[in-house]
């Protein structure tokens, strides 16, 4: 693990240090994208139709929003999905009948949309999108028709329109069984269609062996587009990301990946680092340096690092594809506004207007400016890249959030019981996905304890967070952290675990037995309730942070509402007060360290900024908790 961080690091200081002194990309192209694009990819006089093309851009901004806590993405997202729904879910333009794989893709951005805010006409549309899927046809193997238009056919494209939402709604939803079904789709392509001697993959496979595009004895048409490989690689990393570990295909998954990989790294081109718009003909008449496949393959390289899949020297080459994007693709025009070039509009295969896969064919489609695919691309890009230098901060670290004396459950719209409030997957405004994205952003790992701590279960973790421990009003058999708990969690500290104590305010926490493991800290919870809040005067609940606090260094004014004030003594030090009341402490034992606050506080609510304020500098706050914490495990 010390070797590939060590190279990881190599890797990315000489790029950034330059790169840091620059623009950020990603906000760039985001505001270009938003003010061409005001709800929909509409333009001109054309009005706006359900496309494959609007996700990437969208999934761009979600990483944004993710990465910055700026509410005014997530507010593009939903106005743009909105101008399609009605309020019973209907989607505009959308024929079911069709049964086309590109009108899935969206559904990704309605399944946020209903994660986040639990809207019924979000559900009902997403459910129309999976029951699609039970009626789209398959070849004879299993592997979905990209249309019904085009019989037994599969696509790379078709790889990324499905496979990701497929995913990701049967995590919503608990559909275990989809699992193997969305795996397959990747095996059979990559078998039917792969080169053995380049590793490559063909644009389209037909399993009839019928179509005047297909190979009469292998069904495949005759070139490897890049763009295509590009959508089978991010619907591969996307769908890997939310595969479950205990998925026996998920190995095949990870090995198809490093194939894909390994043979997209071989035609990358040595001097611009791009890739070409057929692969495996750089430099031959009329083929070109391609921007969006370009954008593609260095997101999935550099994404496929990040989530341990691929190896890091892998970052070379996706540093390298990027700095050639910004040299021959990206410009800036008379009005400041960020433009990439260099995408090619569409390529597909047969259709009304016959496209016969032919090397002639490709090279001769249209190449256009700021195509939607090719900045969403872009964008997604760019937010893998920009992540890097935090990345390396956190990289090793793991940090493990309670589930035991914080479980409160209900019941989900399946009907299964979960744990909700304050847990990593929840996306509404009580939960911690915004806080865990930000961990992740410095490259920490989440996980879970539903279980008691013990010095067993702690070792392999190196920050701890109990968050508001249930009540007998929350939870009818509480679990109370008992003094077994509290010695495991103070050895642990004393070792050098960070712990972090998020309480809440009296009427909301069980503090009896909080305030005995607090206690050994020197730190109590008080039984009050401070900054309380009438309606939506935010002011009311602001806490300032005074210039040279040792945490919160970059901040000004945070948001804490109805938080419990501390009593400190030595070993802890208060870290924030707000007049008399202590808000903040911090206590160091042994070679560990514990960090106190009477409020849950960093969840979404607070976080994501949908509700509260931008003044309120609260993703911040967590960020730069986030980077204080990290320090601490040194």
């Amino acid at each position: 693990m010390r070797a590939s961080i060590s190279f990881l690091l190599l890797i990315i200081i000489p790029f950034f240090a330059k790169a840091q002194k620059s623009i950020s990309y990603a906000k760039e192209i985001g505001n270009t994208i938003m003010n061409m694009w005001k709800d929909s990819l509409s333009s001109g006089n054309k009005p706006a139709k359900w496309r494959y093309d609007q996700d990437v851009i969208l999934q761009g901004m979600q990483g944004l929003w993710k990465a910055t806590g700026t509410g005014r993405y997530f507010s593009y997202i939903q106005k743009s999905i909105d101008r399609f729904l009605d309020e019973d879910g209907n989607i505009s333009t959308y024929t079911f009948d069709n049964l086309t794989l590109d009108n899935i893709a969206p559904g990704r951005d309605i399944l946020l949309l209903y994660n986040v805010t639990g809207k019924k006409k979000y559900l009902n549309a997403v459910n129309l999108l999976r029951k699609q899927l039970n009626s789209q046809p398959r070849t004879h193997e299993g592997g979905f028709w990209h249309k019904k238009i085009y019989p037994n056919q599969m696509w790379l494209d078709g790889l990324f329109m499905a496979e990701p939402f497929y995913t990701e709604y049967a995590n919503t939803f608990h559909e275990d069984s989809d699992y193997s079904d969305i795996a397959k789709q990747f095996i059979l392509m990559e078998r039917n269609a792969r080169d053995i001697k380049t590793g490559l993959l063909y644009h389209g496979y037909d399993a009839s062996k019928q179509e005047k595009w297909a190979n009469k004895q292998t069904g495949l048409s005759s070139n490897f587009w890049a763009r295509a490989m590009g959508w089978y690689g991010m619907g591969l990393v996307d769908v890997l990301e939310d595969f479950p570990q205990n998925v026996p295909e998920r190995k095949d998954l990870i090995g198809i990946l490093n194939r894909f990989a390994v043979a997209i790294a071989k035609v990358q081109d040595k001097k611009t680092g791009l890739w070409w718009d057929v692969l495996d003909k750089p430099g031959k008449e009329k083929n070109y340096p391609e921007a969006s496949a370009s954008c593609m393959f260095v997101y999935v390289l550099a994404k496929g690092v990040r989530l341990g899949y691929l190896p890091p020297s892998y970052l070379t080459v996706a540093k390298k594809g990027y700095n050639g994007i910004i040299k021959n693709f990206i410009k800036r025009d008379a009005n400041g506004q960020l433009n990439l070039n260099g995408t090619v509009s569409v390529s597909g295969l047969g259709g009304h207007l016959y496209r016969d896969g032919s090397y002639d064919y490709y090279t001769s489609e249209k190449i256009a400016a700021n195509d939607p695919k090719g900045v969403g691309a872009f964008l997604l890009a760019s937010n893998e890249i920009e992540m890097l230098p935090t990345l390396a901060l956190g990289k090793g670290n793991a940090v493990l959030l309670d589930n035991y004396f914080n479980h409160e459950t209900k019941k989900d719209i399946t009907g299964k019981t979960v744990q909700w409030h304050y847990v990593w997957n929840e996306m509404d405004n009580g939960g911690y996905s915004m806080f865990g994205n930000i961990f992740h952003k410095y490259g920490v790992r989440t996980k879970s304890i539903p279980v008691a701590p013990t010095s067993n279960n702690l070792k392999n973790s190196n920050i701890y967070i109990i968050v508001d421990p249930d009540t007998d009003k929350e939870n009818e058999r509480p679990n109370y952290i008992e003094n077994n708990d509290i010695n495991a969690i103070y050895n642990w500290v004393k070792a050098g675990g960070v712990l972090l104590l998020f309480s809440n305010d009296s009427g909301n926490a069980e503090f009896a037995h909080l305030n005995r493991l607090a206690a050994k800290f020197g730190i109590q919870f008080n039984y009050d309730s401070k900054n309380k809040e009438t309606g939506t005067n935010f002011e009311m609940a602001a806490v300032n942070i005074p210039a040279g606090n040792t945490i919160f260094k970059d901040v000004k004014k945070v948001y804490i509402k109805e938080y419990s004030s501390l009593s400190v003594k030595a070993p802890a030090a208060v870290m924030l007060k707000q007049d008399e009341n202590n808000v903040i402490a911090v206590a160091k034992v042994g070679k560990g360290t514990v960090f106190a606050i009477g409020d849950p506080w960093f969840y979404n609510e607070y976080e994501d900024g949908r509700k509260i304020p931008m003044d309120f500098e609260n993703y911040k706050a967590s960020e730069d908790l986030v980077k204080w914490v990290i320090a601490q495990t040194k």
